[in-house]
């Protein structure tokens, strides 16, 4: 069975390569996009990529993955440090998730230091900018090949 990866782009990050460019770097969502395409090729896995602004239309994604997808790559974005729902949704369908941020969301503001999606994730990968999601990526399916019964 081909492995297929959820990856969820959370509030604002459509605004990528516009908004803080010196906290969140140059590219754009269509560029990490582009990039983790590529990397799903020579992974030789399949990858659907979304993004929303809006929390339940990232929870409605959440539950629908679940008998579709294998694993889950997730910038939750500010919902990181206030979405119980969001969490919930993760621990509910028990997908593998391996969480992502691009600035390192320890060295940042006290808020963004306590993350609802880390203690439900398998991993959580922060400032590495656009390669985190490379790395989460990698992780996330070596984590799923390993496991695979």
């Amino acid at each position: 069975m081909m492995l297929s990866i959820l990856v969820l782009h959370g509030p604002n990050l459509n605004l990528l390569g516009q908004r803080e460019p010196h906290l969140y770097g140059s590219q754009t969502l269509e560029d990490i996009n582009t990039m983790l395409q590529q990397e799903s090729e020579s992974l030789g896995i399949t990858l659907v990529a979304q993004q929303s602004n809006h929390e339940g239309v990232l929870i409605d994604a959440i539950h629908r993955a679940r008998g579709v997808h294998q694993g889950l790559v997730i910038n939750p974005g500010g919902l990181t440090h206030t979405s119980v729902s969001l969490r919930d949704a993760i621990a509910a369908v028990e997908l593998p998730t391996l969480e992502v941020h691009l600035s390192n969301i320890h060295r940042r503001e006290e808020f963004r230091h306590h993350s609802y999606i880390a203690p439900v994730a398998i991993a959580q990968i922060t400032g590495l900018g656009a390669d985190g999601y490379l790395w989460g990526l990698r992780a996330l399916v070596h984590y799923l090949r390993k496991n695979q019964s």
